[in-house]
């Protein structure tokens, strides 16, 4: 399967969540690091789509009967305030577009044994998109410094990781101007209203029980996800 074919499938798998009654709220990047896309073995970032059922209201707990074996990794959101189209979007014009600036933890899942994929493989699967949950902090962008934005990943009472912004692109910016100019290939644009995840900072930890998932940013705040259901046997 080529790249092209993936992303067919991908707007496929997404158009039969609107028609069952999903409205489409955004765009998420995948493998926005370089230390990610070695160890994932694919040599590129890549978007999918996000829908209002994916979005976990925050204090909810992760329905994990539902999924196969989700992980979570913390991500800086954006929000749009106008709409940004491609191509020839550049860091600072992606900035612009933007509204507001929010802490979020994306739990991924994939249909594929131990997360291990081809990068049509993962495209197509909607890059590995289940669910996700936004801190209740909203923040001007022009307030920050998003190459340094320091984010702690806990697990449980464990702190497991610390990243900064400059993990995403080297800037979340450039992965925001990444997804417009990539989503313009196909002739379709970010809209205003809508979020995009710019991409992991850490490595995705798995979802356990008993063992919530705590994301704390300097100056976006916290964001916490936990396990609901059994996880099925």
């Amino acid at each position: 399967m080529d790249l092209e074919t993936a992303y067919q499938v991908q707007s496929g798998l997404v158009a039969a969540r609107v028609a069952a009654g999903e409205r489409i709220v955004g765009v998420k990047l995948g493998l926005t690091s370089l230390a990610k896309q070695r160890r994932m073995g694919v040599s590129a970032p890549l978007t999918g789509w996000l829908t209002d059922g994916m979005l976990l209201e925050p204090g909810a707990p992760v329905p994990v009967g539902r999924l196969i074996h989700p992980r979570v990794e913390p991500e800086i959101v954006f929000a749009l305030g106008r709409r940004l189209e491609g191509p020839g979007v550049t860091p600072s014009s992606a900035m612009a577009a933007v509204r507001s600036v929010s802490a979020g933890l994306e739990v991924i899942d994939s249909r594929y044994r131990d997360f291990r994929f081809t990068l049509p493989d993962v495209v197509a699967d909607n890059a590995s998109s289940a669910l996700f949950v936004l801190g209740d902090k909203e923040v001007e962008p022009t307030d920050l410094d998003l190459a340094l934005e320091t984010c702690v990943l806990s697990v449980g009472s464990t702190v497991v990781d610390t990243a900064t912004g400059a993990a995403v692109q080297g800037h979340p910016a450039r992965a925001l101007a990444l997804a417009a100019n990539s989503l313009a290939e196909r002739g379709l644009a970010l809209e205003e209203g809508w979020i995009v995840l710019t991409g992991g900072m850490t490595d995705a930890v798995p979802l356990e029980p008993d063992r919530p998932v705590t994301a704390e940013f300097t100056h976006l705040g916290v964001v916490t996800v936990s396990c609901g259901e059994a996880r099925p046997m």
